[in-house]
């Protein structure tokens, strides 16, 4: 793990070094670099992988700014300037999904495809944005409970105690203005679905079909924006799919790069 300053703060990140074709990981909310663990064992043997925790996650330690997730985007693009990266391809899972599209937006020059995983380009729906303030309202007034740490733990990653419970430990220690913040950032998003026929690069947008989060329609809408898209629906995965189902996602990416990435 690597720490470099970056746009007035500590950006934390995992670089394996090798391979002429990068991937950049960026992870969803509530989550870490560590999240793509499998990615990177899988891929890094035919690619340069990099994973980097974004403002008020993982070990980027609290945050007591407001922020966009447009200022995610340009980390994003401040990360690669600094690995000397010219182009890389933008893996993101939900909210790393939405910094994705962002940073493929403003600096489409750095961009050579994109992998979009349990994420979308438009704006939730009115109830799930409900959805969300309730559980943020909780979790502000009454502390993470057991009863909602798991309910969180399996809208992010089903019913899996096992996979939930080190999670569980990194949410509990949040501190509870830095996660106002990040949820801030995400509640107060712009629609993007307008801009999606900018984005001309390769792209393959992954979706479970348990996903609580993402709906198939959301999903759907993000690929049929996207130009030069390919979609794969995978059975029986939660939101994390890249986590639940590694091994299915692992194989999709590897089969995307081989045909979009010379």
């Amino acid at each position: 793990m690597s720490v470099i300053r970056i746009n007035g703060r500590s950006i934390h990140y995992t670089d394996t070094l090798q391979g002429d074709v990068a991937l950049v990981f960026s992870h969803g909310l509530l989550m870490d670099r560590s999240m793509f663990d499998a990615q990177v064992e899988a891929l890094r043997e035919h690619y340069r992988v990099i994973t980097w925790d974004q403002r008020g996650h993982g070990q980027a330690g609290p945050n007591r700014e407001p922020f966009s997730l447009w200022d995610s985007a340009d980390d994003l693009a401040a990360l690669l300037d600094h690995l000397d990266i010219p182009q890389a391809v933008l893996v993101g899972m939900s909210q790393g999904g939405y910094v994705s599209l962002r940073a493929a937006l403003r600096y489409p020059e750095k961009v050579q495809a994109l992998v979009l995983i349990a994420t979308q380009a438009g704006l939730d729906a009115p109830g799930q944005q409900q959805l969300y303030a309730q559980l943020l309202d909780a979790w502000m007034n009454y502390s993470l409970t057991d009863a909602l740490a798991q309910t969180v733990a399996g809208f992010i990653l089903g019913d899996d105690p096992a996979l939930a419970a080190p999670w569980i430990s990194k949410w509990k220690a949040l501190d509870t203005t830095t996660l106002a913040l990040n949820f801030k950032a995400l509640a107060e998003r712009d629609d993007l679905l307008p801009q999606l026929a900018r984005l001309q690069q390769p792209a393959l947008v992954i979706w479970g079909d348990a996903d609580r989060a993402i709906s198939q329609d959301k999903a759907q809408q993000l690929k049929a924006g996207l130009a030069h898209s390919q979609f794969s629906s995978v059975a029986g995965a939660a939101h994390a799919v890249n986590m639940t189902h590694a091994e299915r996602v692992n194989a999709d990416i590897r089969r995307f790069l081989s045909e979009a990435v010379t």
